[in-house]
């Protein structure tokens, strides 16, 4: 289904995305870390969908659709790493540390931190261009804020 925006996304140099595409790339990475654990629970859905609504100004059907279509991304996209490389060549920096904070705090929704959810967050953020520091500081204002 998204095989034409996974070709150009992952192209040697891609085109920058446009507001839609990029929108769905970075819905599709908070669901990748909600399913790292093997649990995509409901408290994890609840969060996906209140990023968005909150980050992109959505409506209720609008952010259903936004987290289908992104599920749907998640599961046919390539390996993390490319994926993830991918985003950052696509995406201006600003939007990927705001989706760092965000990815915090989808790997913290279900009240605790995961071995598997840990380690994809120490592999993503860097590949995203947010240092470790910047990285910690996201998850310690998610936690202040729970």
């Amino acid at each position: 289904m998204f095989d034409a925006f996974l070709r150009r996304l992952t192209a040697p140099e891609p085109d920058p995305l446009s507001g839609d595409d990029a929108r769905l790339a970075l819905a599709a990475l908070l669901v990748r870390i909600a399913r790292t654990d093997g649990d995509y629970a409901q408290i994890e859905v609840s969060k996906i969908d209140n990023v968005l609504k909150t980050r992109y100004e959505l409506g209720p059907f609008e952010v259903a659709k936004l987290r289908k279509d992104a599920e749907i991304l998640e599961s046919e996209a390539p390996d993390t790493v490319r994926f993830t490389r991918a985003i950052k060549d696509a995406v201006a920096y600003e939007d990927r540390a705001e989706v760092v904070e965000s990815l915090w705090e989808i790997a913290l929704a279900d009240g605790g931190r995961d071995h598997e959810e840990d380690a994809l967050m120490r592999l993503v953020a860097p590949m995203l261009g947010i240092n470790d520091r910047d990285s910690a500081l996201a998850r310690q204002r998610v936690l202040n804020r729970g």
